[in-house]
Formats: C-alpha cells, structure tokens, sequence
C-alpha cells in the first residue's frame, strides 16, 4: 500500500507525468476495446468519401468512405503491438548479449562488442531495403527487423551495468565458492541491472513505434488494408489538401505517444531511485 501511494504521488507530481500515464491508458483501453465497437475499418462508403470530422465521423472519414476514427483506433493496435513485441525481442537480445559480454569479459566481450559495432554502423533504412528483397513486408517482418536491428543500445548499457555488479563483493564471493556463471547472473547480476533495463525497454518502445510509423509510411512496413499510424500517414499524401485531418490525427497520436513512453521511461527511473 505504501509502494502504491510512492507511486501515485511521482506520477501527479508533474502535470507531464500525470498526461503520459493517463494518455497511455485511455489509449491502450481504446485499442483493446476497438474490435468491440459497432465499426468495420474496413467498411466503405462512396456516398461520404473524404468527409470531415462530425458527430456521425468523430475523424471524418478517409477516400473511400471508410470511418477514420475506428481505423486510427485499429492502427493504434497495430502500432502498440509492434512497439511491445519488438520491445520484447530487443530487450531479450540486448540483456544476453550485455550480460554474457559483461560478466565473461575477455574474448567473448571483445567479438560481441565488434558485432555490435558492425550492426550499428548499419544505416537502418539500407538494412530494410536489403531485408525486404527477401522478407515479404507485413506485421511479422516489420517487427523482426525492428527488434532484430535494435538492441544495441540496450546491450551496451546492461554491459556497463554488469561490469560494475560483477564487482561487487557477494558476486565475488560467489564466484569463490563455486557457484555455476549461470546461477551467479540469473541471482545477483541480473536483479542488479534490472532498473536500468526496465527503463531502456520503455523507451524501446517509442523509438520502435516510430520505426515502424516511418517504415509504413515509406511503403514498406503494414500492408493494406490492415492500418498501422504510419500506413495511415503513408496513405495521406494523396488527400493532404483536400482532407488534411487525415495526415494531421495519426500523426498527432504518433507524436503523442512516443511523447508519453518517454516520459514513462522517466517516471520509472524517478520511482525506482526513491525506493532505493
């Protein structure tokens, strides 16, 4: 109970903290509650094509009469779901690889850190042309390629994390005593650098939400006529004049939710340094 009033008093001690946290629950509500509302995203009317917003069309609706509120809704899943998941893979990556090159050192550390300088030298946009001559674009490639080509940062912090734990003295005496390397980091080191991971996977979440928006909107992330923000964003340039709300709303919720995983990224770190 203690915890929980910590808590609530780091996140309305800042009006930018209290905006991000209520802005990604009523969105993630929204996303999860989508399917259950009485909207087809796909559903096309020709009688009301590029409408704007209005009572019946909260967003308006898009070229070809579609409901253009039920389809951010609906891309606002597609985009979350791509931020969690590829979040997931490049947070699993970067901790093995951190923690192994960390704690072994050595010539292990040393061939791990040169594949990680190699990818990261790799523009990423040059990686995904290359990558979608031979992967088919879709909802599954996208977030491999995100999360595949995106833990190297959080690799190197887990490594500077692990170097400094591995030095403290019950990780030596463990070692001393003969306790197995696995056992060691999954008992000492990893607890040790979890607050640091916790707040570099939230922030993976908005840089990978704007890698897939950019992705999209460059042709080669979601197809139609599934929606994610950037597809909707990408589908908008031939309608800017005519129904600018169209590039405007995505864009918006793209800009606001990278925003408030940010912002996430340093509530945690505020409520973690006051428990400690």
């Amino acid at each position: 109970m203690i915890k929980i009033k910590k808590i609530g008093q780091v996140i309305f001690s800042s009006p930018v903290y209290t905006f991000s946290v209520i802005f990604l629950i009523v969105l993630i509500i929204l996303s999860l509650i989508a399917p259950l509302l009485p909207l087809d995203p796909n559903a096309t009317d020709v009688s009301n094509m590029s409408q704007p917003p209005s009572l019946a069309h909260w967003f308006g609706t898009d070229e070809v009469g579609r409901d253009y509120f039920i389809r951010v809704l609906y891309g606002g899943r597609v985009s979350l779901l791509v931020g969690v998941l590829a979040m997931l893979t490049a947070t699993t990556i970067g901790t093995l690889v951190g923690l192994t090159a960390g704690y072994f050192g050595g010539l292990i550390d040393s061939i791990l850190m040169r594949l990680l300088d190699v990818l990261s030298a790799i523009p990423w946009l040059v990686l995904v042309i290359v990558l979608s001559v031979f992967l088919k674009p879709g909802l599954t490639t996208i977030i491999i390629i995100i999360g595949c080509f995106s833990w190297m940062g959080i690799a190197r912090l887990i490594r500077g994390e692990t170097l400094a734990a591995k030095e403290r003295d019950y990780v030596i005496y463990a070692k001393f005593i003969g306790i197995p390397p696995f056992k060691i980091i999954v008992r000492h080191i990893l607890p040790s650098v979890l607050p640091t991971l916790i707040v570099a996977a939230s922030a993976s979440i908005s840089g990978a939400i704007m890698t897939e928006s950019a992705l999209s909107f460059l042709g080669m992330g979601i197809q139609q006529p599934m929606a994610s923000w950037g597809s909707l964003l990408q589908n908008a340039q031939s309608s800017l004049q005519r129904a600018p709300y169209m590039a405007i709303l995505p864009g918006l919720f793209v800009v606001f939710t990278v925003y408030s995983f940010n912002n996430l990224g340093d509530l945690i770190k505020s409520i973690l340094q006051r428990e400690v």
